[in-house]
């Protein structure tokens, strides 16, 4: 019984020392179970192989040792040197055919386990709320009843939160994707969600200020002047005397969102593992994006400090131009934004019918400007320029809102578009093809037509000069690029996506609204600013002394050049190799090349002195060479086994 219990802890110990060198050569990357059984598994098969080879080496005979200790225990290190590598390779070797993964935190273990739970109860709720307003499977539509399901979409997606209204907004500018009447119902999920009620706001409010709400306000209107998809707004006033308005999020909108996102990224990454279109509109990176800017919306300070820049930007501008509001960043937090309240109508709830044709335009033509000189002049330029973000007020001002997101244009992309513009508005497509090929990075393939890309950006320019209104001429460049595999640079693509939202603005004041020929007949004035004398005269300053310097350079080069020609030590180096990363490539493609012929080299060596029985004996029955031919044999195999962990690592990083 105790010699039972004896082996049992060899053999767990052994198995366990083996399944943690193992884990070493894998660097960590398996678990600890698995290659713990293979290990306990592989002793017990090996243990009577070992025996067997000790008497067969009249080492041991019954249950006495018959040779000198020293003798011994060098066959008996050599026995369990192999039987210590034949179990790392057997637990190697079946991590390599069948990979297990490495055992986790006990703590993300319970973490991922509420994360399903919410998960689960987050489906359960999105089907409910889907069925009572009567959008279930099973569900029979009519002819005629597509106003009836849009307004029971709407419904919904107010109720689902957070995420769905966002999503909810983003389709709503997809009018190529989807029909007329859903992309009027989504519109209204711009500004017209559910409030919340005034005990929750003001409980949210009081706990961002970390005061009692009477100390910072003097009076704060109870019932919201909008809410929107991620928080409210309330009309206030200041104890100071400035009128204000408050951005207060809602309570429930981080955990609902972190859920709600968590759902949309799993969704995301099945459809483009499952499906060729989720494939080729990479909806994992659309998903993720979609992601990035909702987590953005959740933090008023990105927010704050988005306003300040563009506020700064067309303070700057030298012609009329749109109000941005002032933040009170002293009372600006995570969750509350604080900012002037700005007065009129949302574009989205202005008739245009009832206002002067003439007046109507020359508003329109004003937002334009100021748009075209924030993207092409400033640089920095609302994103997000839906008909709820641009108050209208009664004097004819505008007032731009809800500044979550802002991009930036980097200059060397801003004189990109007046051409761009300019060979759009003349039909030029073989110009605009040439301005978009400037803008664009080229496929993976390497392989671009470039006679089809020209034909349809063709296509797309005859559309616009005979029908103006039947496309966004924005978004349809943007498609066109999409389907040759052309990336366009992120803050042109954005660009494009603002003008694609300003264009539907625009139309909600002038009907008939020409947002290229207007654009069209303000681009030399913009062009005067984008390249004024003084800028031109400090880019030739710049180009001239970078000329001067590398000039100053040439006659060192020529001398070094000389010399190396002279002394006979000129030398070429190939480009392809001149990265660290391609050095590094070739340097372990040879070293486990090497290795592995070492390897080889030793066994087919410990197969020779094996077969070998002349020469000194270790025993009557052994001689010294097949006792060598075992340690040489062993370090082969120990070598052999380094190759089979870089191949292992290799597979593991994809290279």
């Amino acid at each position: 019984m105790l010699t039972l219990i004896v082996y049992a802890i060899v053999t767990i110990a052994f198995a366990g020392i083996a399944t943690w060198v193992a884990r070493r050569l894998l660097d960590d990357r398996v678990g600890r179970v698995r290659p713990l059984i293979t290990g306990i598994v592989v002793f017990l098969a090996g243990t009577p192989l070992c025996v067997w080879a000790l008497e067969r080496a009249d080492v041991v005979v019954g249950d006495r040792v018959v040779v000198d200790d020293g003798v011994a225990v060098l066959f008996l290190l050599l026995v369990f040197g192999w039987l210590f590598a034949v179990v790392v390779i057997a637990i190697v070797a079946f991590e390599f055919l069948w990979p297990t993964k490495p055992g986790r935190n006990p703590v993300t273990t319970v973490r991922e386990l509420f994360r399903r739970r919410d998960r689960a109860r987050r489906y359960a709720q999105i089907l409910m709320i889907a069925s009572r307003h009567g959008l279930g499977v099973y569900r029979h539509h009519r002819t005629g009843a597509g106003d009836d399901l849009a307004a029971s979409l709407v419904a919904a997606m107010n109720e689902a939160g957070v995420t769905f209204i966002k999503i909810g907004q983003v389709l709503s500018t997809r009018d190529d994707v989807l029909p007329p009447y859903l992309i009027t119902a989504l519109a209204t999920l711009q500004m017209e969600t559910t409030p919340i009620p005034w005990s929750e706001a003001r409980g949210a409010i009081e706990a961002q200020l970390r005061r009692p709400l009477d100390e910072v306000f003097a009076s704060v209107d109870e019932v919201p002047m909008a809410a929107a998809s991620v928080a409210q707004v309330h009309a206030a006033t200041l104890r100071s005397g400035e009128e204000v308005v408050i951005k207060i999020q809602r309570p429930t909108a981080r955990a609902q969102v972190a859920t709600d996102l968590d759902i949309v990224e799993r969704l995301a990454a099945d459809v483009e593992r499952r499906t060729d279109w989720g494939r080729d509109y990479g909806v994992v990176a659309l998903a993720a994006e979609f992601g990035r800017s909702l987590r953005e919306e959740l933090d008023y300070r990105v927010e704050a400090g988005n306003t300040e820049m563009l506020r700064g930007a067309v303070s700057r501008s030298t012609r009329e131009s749109v109000r941005v509001p002032q933040v009170f960043a002293a009372y600006t937090t995570a969750q509350m934004l604080v900012q002037e309240r700005a007065s009129g109508t949302a574009l989205s709830h202005i008739d245009p019918t009832a206002m002067d044709p003439d007046d109507a335009r020359a508003i329109a033509d004003r937002l334009l400007d100021s748009v075209f000189d924030q993207i092409a002049v400033r640089g920095v330029f609302h994103a997000d320029l839906h008909p709820g973000n641009v108050l209208l007020a009664d004097d004819g001002s505008l007032t731009l809102i809800d500044f979550g997101s802002v991009g930036v244009l980097e200059k060397s992309m801003r004189r990109l578009l007046l051409p761009l513009l300019t060979a759009m508005a003349n039909e030029d497509d073989v110009a605009a093809t040439d301005a978009l090929l400037l803008v664009v990075t080229p496929p993976d393939t390497g392989v671009l037509d470039q006679g089809a890309l020209q034909h349809d950006v063709g296509v797309i320019l005859t559309r616009l000069h005979n029908s103006p209104m039947d496309q966004n001429v924005f978004r349809a460049l943007v498609d066109v690029l999409r389907r040759h595999r052309l990336a366009l640079a992120p803050s042109l693509l954005l660009v494009f996506r603002t003008l694609a939202s300003l264009e539907g603005s625009l139309r909600r004041i002038v009907p008939s609204y020409d947002m290229v020929g207007r654009a069209l007949e303000i681009a030399p004035r913009i062009a005067r600013e984008v390249v004024s004398p003084r800028s031109l005269a400090l880019t030739l300053q710049t180009e001239a002394a970078l000329v001067s310097e590398q000039l100053r350079q040439v006659p060192r080069r020529l001398e070094t050049l000389a010399n190396q020609l002279e002394d006979g030590t000129f030398s070429i180096r190939m480009k392809t190799w001149e990265g660290s990363e391609g050095r590094g490539w070739i340097e372990e493609l040879m070293g486990r090349l090497t290795t592995t012929l070492v390897g080889i080299a030793l066994i087919v060596v410990a197969v020779v002195m094996g077969v070998t029985v002349t020469g000194p004996e270790l025993t009557p029955d052994l001689p010294l060479f097949p006792f060598l031919g075992a340690v040489v044999g062993l370090v082969g195999l120990l070598l052999l086994l380094r190759s089979l962990r870089a191949a292992y690592a290799r597979r593991r990083s994809g290279r």
